[in-house]
């Protein structure tokens, strides 16, 4: 499935049991010799909401939220049958979310508020604040940190398509101050409620779109007075609306969620 060109591998773990380890998430992830996939999700059942949702990256490592991928979720549940709810409580590491398919095809989601202390995120600071000194490489950036149910550090570039996303990305990802590593967002602010974005997810490298790094990117821009809500956000591989009306208020995602093939796969080849 894919979200915005946001890629997923999704499992049935309602109807028989999966196990996975992260060498076999590897393989799978593979994009020459496996399936090929950003994110695994795995559906499991659970005993408070409608469903269980796990994620994990291409590298094998266990994540608490994906934004497309919870869209592709509520899909991928109503199109095999396993509920005939157009609205589903489905529990996550980070908490709970409820998605929703709208008679569009889209899909929104109640992302759940976004996250400031320096604990919840975490990150290694004194204080809350709306941007913080990161040091890379003897070059002092500013970034934005936040928590949407994963890390974020969001900072603001001049011109997305020359920003060094990779290079730069993957020292964000592994600073000593995210002791959980971080996704590496790069936000070009085209007016108040339009923002194109580029995303180094940790675990994953640079994807064509990042749900939950839309909603960080948005919550950034807004609690530094750049954006106003609702957002368009462009994406390389599509485009997401995120809505926020500040403080607690749970930040809203609305977006496409696409089947691209369904298939079996015998798990122990992957041994």
């Amino acid at each position: 499935m894919q979200g915005a060109g946001n890629d997923f591998m999704v499992i049935d773990g309602i109807t028989q049991e999966v196990s996975l380890s992260a060498a076999q998430i590897q393989k799978l992830a593979h994009r020459q010799f496996g399936v090929g996939f950003d994110q695994l999700l795995l559906v499991e059942p659970s005993n408070i909401a409608d469903f269980k949702y796990r994620i994990f990256n291409a590298d094998g490592g266990e994540v608490a939220q994906c934004g497309n991928g919870a869209r592709c979720f509520v899909r991928f549940v109503s199109e095999q049958q396993l509920t005939d709810k157009r609205e589903i409580r489905v529990e996550t590491a980070s908490g709970m979310i409820t998605p929703k398919l709208e008679d569009d095809g889209m899909v929104t989601v109640n992302m759940g508020p976004p996250k400031f202390g320096p604990d919840e995120i975490p990150f290694v600071a004194d204080t809350i604040a709306q941007s913080y000194p990161l040091e890379i490489d003897g070059q002092i950036l500013q970034i934005s940190a936040v928590s949407m149910g994963n890390p974020h550090a969001v900072q603001i570039v001049d011109e997305i398509e020359k920003a060094p996303v990779t290079a730069l990305g993957s020292k964000i990802e592994c600073h000593p101050r995210f002791p959980e590593r971080v996704n590496a967002g790069f936000m070009q602010i085209i007016h108040p409620q339009h923002i194109k974005l580029r995303v180094f997810e940790r675990g994953s490298g640079e994807t064509l779109a990042c749900g939950t790094g839309a909603c960080a990117a948005v919550v950034a821009g807004i609690q530094l007075g750049k954006l106003s809500s609702p957002v368009t956000v462009s994406a390389r591989g599509g485009e997401l609306r995120i809505s926020w009306a500040g403080g607690t208020s749970p930040v809203m995602m609305t977006g496409p969620a696409t089947t691209v093939f369904t298939g079996k796969i015998d798990l122990e080849s992957l041994n």
